[in-house]
């Protein structure tokens, strides 16, 4: 069985963010929206994919954005990984 409901993949750019998510079920990873690359933004999102008790699993690259997103999400309790 799989640890987590829901895989999220962020493209982290200085104002938005882009965001896919795929189910653990399987199926193709589809475009879920874009936000304002803010915490409270970000806190909402997180909010509205774990809905439910949904458990997260959050990547995004490693880039300009640097660790406060990473920070932010293992504080609220997902899992993250920043990727090269």
């Amino acid at each position: 069985m799989n640890e987590f409901s829901k895989y999220v993949g962020l493209d982290v750019h200085k104002a938005t963010i882009a965001v896919s998510i795929a189910d653990s079920a399987g199926g193709e990873p589809r475009f879920y929206g874009e936000i304002t690359n803010t915490p409270v933004a970000i806190a909402k999102l997180m909010a509205q994919l774990a809905k439910g008790g949904a458990k997260l699993s959050v990547c995004y690259e490693a880039g300009c954005c640097g660790y406060v997103i990473y920070r932010q999400l293992t504080k609220l309790g997902h899992f993250c990984q920043v990727i090269a």
